[in-house]
């Protein structure tokens, strides 16, 4: 099946039809299979936001020799629900190739441990009824419904056979910082094998959009929009200790509600007003002479503005969005007078706009301070202060999320407590993030 936008291709009648289709309603009512009509909504309980990994730098995406490429492989990757339900689909992207992604087979269920699944929790994964599929660049397909029972706050493995070349033409899209062990097969498809032979491990995210379970009608949808700090870089990596990590079990464990999904579109040095630096910006101090620009989508990824109606507003249910975003627009300036806190605030305030107009909440957290940083200046905390100031003041956002304060020395509240910084004074430890999610007020997402 060849998919180049999200429709089903068109089916005729023939002999036999209605037998099918007697036996279609059948198998949909057994565990694993593709999912007949229940009563719910689809809504989101995990989410990324892709960038492009450039196929001539690919071993910045992977973790240990070499870099990361897949041709004729499985790919086994962890994702972690914040919310569970009856039924999941897949959103498999291929959003910044330049050629077509072939996927030979997909499945989807629950991980037993490591790199092996539950063999009866599971099923594959068919778009429009097809084992195969190819996405054309920049589109997206959606799985078909799987009937299965998803847990809130659980480790669900996709399987993606990939028998295109993830280094041919500009690169795959990627999720870099996933903080995730990931699992890579020698060459074949072992799409559903309980137990994966491994050829190698890395902590990105290739591929992969979003996973939407069948929840209850109404059921909130929470979507963080953000830079680093969103994403949880530095963060120990398979604890989930990201702050909207700690949100989503602080939600779930709250009783007498329904806990909204929570979903993370932050990525690392992302800004609002601006597209991918690139290392230009970040080796400006250094030894090393910077690289020729790359691709706007690359690395840290295009604007928040830019970005916002695919991340964001385009996710499945979305009813809140916070935003912790400019750390990275007033850091990256160094000694620069612009972007002004004026310019920065009317990138929020458009921010603002767009969301209200789709009828939803959208909540401002103050920035975290990063003296002790590689890019901090003294102007830089200047235009910090009166940023945090405008939005404590404004009223500009529905409500305000003062991650400032949670993680701030008392004693010198330029720089992080010392026991929430993770060692590099910009972000969070494990600590400073569950700081962070606590001193959210669940009460902002009530129904």
């Amino acid at each position: 099946m060849r998919l180049g936008t999200l429709g089903r291709p068109s089916r005729r009648l023939n002999v036999g039809y209605v037998a099918l289709l007697f036996l279609a309603l059948a198998l949909a009512s057994a565990p694993g299979r593709a999912h007949a009509q229940e009563p719910g909504a689809w809504v989101g309980t995990w989410a990324t936001a892709p960038v492009l990994l450039p196929s001539a730098e690919s071993a910045s995406a992977g973790r240990g020799p070499g870099p990361v490429r897949i041709h004729n492989q499985t790919v086994r990757q962890i994702i972690h629900t914040s919310i569970g339900g009856s039924a999941v689909r897949v959103a498999v992207t291929n959003l910044f190739g330049s050629e077509p992604l072939d996927i030979g087979a997909a499945h989807v269920a629950l991980r037993h441990g490591d790199a092996s699944i539950n063999p009866h929790a599971g099923a594959p994964l068919r778009f429009g009824g097809q084992r195969s599929a190819t996405i054309a660049p920049g589109a997206m397909a959606v799985s078909d419904p799987v009937e299965m029972g998803v847990p809130a706050l659980a480790d669900l493995v996709i399987d993606l056979y990939l028998t295109s070349d993830s280094a041919s033409g500009d690169g795959a899209t990627v999720h870099g910082t996933g903080l995730t062990t990931n699992y890579l097969s020698p060459v074949g498809d072992y799409t559903g094998v309980a137990e994966l032979p491994v050829d190698r491990t890395f902590q990105s995210w290739f591929y992969l959009s979003r996973v939407d379970v069948l929840a209850p009608e109404g059921t909130p949808v929470i979507v963080t929009l953000g830079d680093s700090i969103t994403d949880g870089t530095a963060s120990t990596p398979d604890t989930h200790s990201r702050w909207p990590d700690f949100l989503a079990r602080r939600l779930v464990q709250r009783s007498g509600s329904t806990p909204p999904g929570v979903l993370n579109v932050g990525i690392g040095g992302n800004r609002v007003l601006s597209h991918n630096a690139g290392l230009g910006i970040l080796r400006r101090d250094a030894d090393a002479p910077a690289p020729p620009p790359p691709n706007p989508n690359a690395r840290f990824g295009p604007s928040a503005l830019s970005r916002l109606d695919r991340d964001v507003l385009s996710q499945p249910g979305v009813t809140h969005v916070i935003v912790m975003e400019s750390t990275n627009d007033i850091g990256m300036a160094f000694e620069s007078a612009t972007p002004t806190v004026e310019e920065i605030i009317a990138g929020h305030t458009e921010l603002i706009e767009r969301v209200h107009a789709r009828g939803l909440k959208i909540y401002g957290a103050t920035l975290a301070p990063f003296e002790g940083a590689f890019y901090f200046r003294d102007i830089g905390e200047v235009k910090r202060q009166a940023f945090n100031e405008w939005l404590r003041t404004s009223g500009a956002y529905d409500a305000v999320i003062d991650f400032d304060a949670a993680v701030r020395d008392a004693a010198e509240p330029s720089k992080f407590r010392e026991d929430y910084q993770s060692g590099d004074w910009l972000h969070p430890s494990d600590v400073g993030y569950r700081a962070m999610a606590q001193a959210i007020d669940l009460t902002l997402f009530d129904r």
